[in-house]
């Protein structure tokens, strides 16, 4: 699975026929945060988080309610959480330098 794949899966933007991101703007993520699934996908549910907190707003109509701002909360609760993983998965091994090189 590639890594703009993984996005999606992460965002859950996987119905081809009404996708929220292009192609590019997924791979903009990717190239923004160093190729990193996790980041990439934060940043695209904070970019859905707050167009749906701007667009939706609370609104009540008959039978009808939405709340953007909740589900803008909501969104950005998962984009923490991935962030606090990528961070986590960074940090669980470390680099030894294989060649040591001394200068004279």
């Amino acid at each position: 699975m590639e890594n703009r794949d993984k996005v999606r899966l992460l965002i859950t933007d996987t119905n081809a026929e009404k996708q929220i991101f292009k192609n590019e703007e997924i791979d903009e993520f990717l190239a923004m945060n160093g190729d990193d699934v996790r980041l990439a996908s934060a940043d695209a549910l904070e970019t859905i988080a707050t167009s749906e907190a701007l667009t939706l707003k609370v609104i009540n109509l008959l039978d009808l309610s939405t709340d953007g701002a909740r589900l803008a909360e909501t969104l950005m609760k998962r984009a923490e959480k991935l962030r606090e993983q990528a961070k986590s998965d960074n940090e669980d091994f470390d680099i030894i330098p294989l060649f040591h090189r001394r200068i004279i």
